[in-house]
């Protein structure tokens, strides 16, 4: 396959577009605050790009991210984004709220910048979710992979971001390929968001807008970083088998062979009729793989009286109730531990899931996080899921964090 160009499975289904490394040699100006360049508009500001534009001059970049808030006319924003960056490769989703320089916020355009200096990038798009060719999706990832290293073989960290459309229902399908073909690589992501409304999600790549589709930025740098997920919650001894599902509509039909709304609230101890996010949020429940759990988060109860997930569920599947740590304490904690790891302070561009967020007003802690994620230099969007490795995930902090390059 041409790794600048496009690819198809046999049957014409998948579609992948690809750029060229982005990568410069090094400026004499360094980098601040920190390796990333980050910007902020409102909205409603009369000319969003040209002033993210002006904020991040004086670095040429290999990546830029944007983080679309949907109160935005997204396609009027990706294509004013072309020709801003220069040769930088433009990824960019809507969300379901950001983290900004305020910490949560809403009604807002963030964008992140990779300065050309410290990062080598290659970027590609994967449309057709729902028509997969497996063997093209590793195939191209392997390549990609092979391509970045050759041309950036002295830059020796790495990790891989994706972008995939919240309400694809895929993301477990595409992150188990793309894990396969990146290897050692460390892959971590998020899914695009539409606020709490889960009506239509929207991505683009280079102007290039998208739906059922995800965006894959192989990232090679001079910095040192360490992708992370973290989550504040802790096992119950309540436990539940999901008796009835679809599995491909992420719905549960049966819990414990009652009605699934009825029985989870049954389990709660609260009417059904009263189900709601907020419940959801504060009565996660998860499953054991391995030797972790990890949060299977519902996300609304439909008219029939089924559950419906972010996602994947089966039939036999056995669901545990979680209960959470204070969850500002526990940030601050898991936070700072990064600090400490190596020393000095990173920035940390984080996909957080829209349930944190929620659970974060229902809790009174809203400011209280969003002041820990403001002075911990987290960037990035609110998700309807996570991304880490194989896996897709809820309810989780998942991100990477990227510290200053070393001094020599």
């Amino acid at each position: 396959m041409d790794l600048d160009g496009g690819g198809t499975g046999p049957d014409g289904s998948t579609r992948l577009t690809s750029g060229a490394t982005r990568k410069v040699a090094a400026q004499s100006e360094a980098p601040h605050p920190g390796a990333l360049r980050v910007a902020q508009v409102a909205a409603d500001h009369p000319a969003p790009l040209t002033a993210i534009r002006d904020q991040m001059a004086g670095a040429e970049l290999a990546l830029v991210l944007l983080f679309v808030t949907p109160q935005a006319d997204f396609r009027a924003v990706v294509q004013q984004a072309e020709g801003q960056f220069g040769e930088a490769d433009v990824l960019a989703c809507t969300t379901a709220g950001e983290l900004g320089q305020l910490g949560y916020e809403e009604g807002q355009i963030l964008a992140v910048g990779f300065p050309a200096a410290l990062f080598s990038v290659r970027s590609y798009a994967i449309e057709c979710l729902d028509r997969l060719d497996e063997q093209v999706v590793i195939d191209t990832a392997i390549q990609q992979r092979t391509a970045l290293t050759r041309t950036a073989a002295d830059q020796p960290w790495e990790f891989a971001f994706l972008m995939i459309d919240g309400l694809s229902l895929c993301e477990e399908h595409l992150t188990t390929l793309l894990a396969a073909g990146l290897g050692s690589m460390a892959l971590f992501g998020g899914s695009s968001g539409d606020g709490t409304a889960f009506q239509q999600t929207w991505l683009a790549r280079n102007g290039v807008v998208l739906e059922n589709a995800a965006l894959v930025a192989l990232v090679r740098s001079s910095c040192p970083v360490h992708v992370f997920s973290l989550d504040h919650l802790q096992p119950t001894e309540t436990r539940m088998v999901v008796t009835a599902a679809d599995p491909e509509r992420r719905v549960v039909q049966e819990i414990n062979a009652e009605p699934a709304a009825a029985e989870y609230a049954r389990l709660l101890g609260k009417d059904p009729n009263q189900l709601d996010p907020f419940i959801f949020a504060a009565h996660p429940v998860v499953v054991r793989l391995g030797d972790t759990h990890h949060v299977r988060a519902i996300r609304q109860v439909n008219e029939a009286g089924e559950l419906v997930f972010f996602s994947a569920i089966n039939e036999g599947m056995v669901l545990t109730l979680a209960e959470p740590e204070d969850m500002a304490q526990h940030l601050d904690r898991e936070l700072s531990g990064l600090v400490r790891a190596r020393g000095g302070v990173p920035q940390i561009l984080a996909c957080d899931c829209v349930l944190r967020r929620i659970e974060a007003g229902q809790s009174q802690k809203t400011r209280e996080v969003s002041g820990i994620l403001r002075d911990r230099n987290v960037i990035g969007f609110s998700t309807y899921g996570e991304q880490l490795g194989a896996l897709h995930v809820n309810q989780t902090l998942t991100g990477v964090a990227i510290y200053p390059p070393p001094e020599d």
